[in-house]
């Protein structure tokens, strides 16, 4: 299993990704799952990826081969990032479905995909790419989507974001996504791949890997549960009938 959150915010794009993978629980790796793909001054793509590991790189592997070979489309031409999402979905279903005629088998070899970006003279764009090919894009009343361990971590975004978020406050709140992940679920672990892109800059940010011992990412995580605990004892005592 893994855990990935993108977010599209008014000011830009927030992109993490965990690199835990595991086939059980004595087969545990670590493997990125964040990708970047780009031309400077013209277009910046996040490509963040979950599921079938084998897929996912499969998929991976024929975008970057695609543009190596100046393949008609690939992801530094095509018009859109609508277009770039098309060419992900046709990728990875038929990955899919050529693993499972193989195999003989209906299930098991899917993978789902975040990609969001810019395109030079176009608004940003996110888009979760299911492993049938289609997907769906992020709005401003949805300005976040996951893929993976989602449900963890769904309860802080949806309390303290929305599109109007500042980018400061999204990667303070994705932290506290992951930590609560991390804490709760043993497929997901450090480090963490952290993408933070500002609308209409057209470079592809450096980006950062969290580790565990990281002096901010330990802060957060102290703060966030004594944090909690502070506030669970500001709470009313509950009424004397809660306890007949």
């Amino acid at each position: 299993m893994t855990y990935c959150v993108a977010l599209r915010l008014q000011d830009g794009m927030v992109f993490a990704g965990d690199t835990r993978t595991n086939a059980g629980i004595d087969h545990i790796s670590t493997f990125k799952k964040l990708y970047t793909f780009g031309k400077d001054g013209e277009r910046s793509i996040m490509l963040l990826t979950s599921g079938n590991l084998a897929t996912s790189q499969a998929v991976v592997k024929m975008l970057e081969n695609g543009i190596l070979q100046g393949a008609e489309p690939n992801l530094l031409n095509v018009p859109t990032l609508f277009d770039a999402a098309q060419l992900v979905g046709d990728l990875v279903s038929k990955v899919a479905r050529t693993t499972q005629t193989r195999t003989y088998t209906q299930e098991g070899f899917g993978s789902n995909f975040l990609l969001g970006g810019q395109i030079k003279g176009q608004q940003t764009e996110l888009y979760h790419i299911y492993s049938e090919g289609n997907c769906i894009n992020a709005t401003e009343d949805t300005p976040y989507l996951q893929i993976g361990e989602a449900k963890y971590g769904k309860p802080i975004l949806d309390r303290s974001l929305n599109y109007r978020s500042s980018l400061e406050d999204a990667v303070r709140a994705v932290l506290v996504s992951f930590d609560s992940t991390i804490r709760s679920n043993l497929s997901v672990g450090f480090p963490i791949d952290l993408i933070v892109y500002r609308n209409d800059t057209y470079t592809m940010p450096a980006g950062i890997r969290v580790t565990e011992n990281e002096p901010y990412m330990n802060n957060i995580r102290n703060q966030w549960s004594a944090g909690l605990k502070a506030i669970l004892q500001q709470f009313e005592e509950p009424p004397a009938d809660y306890f007949r």
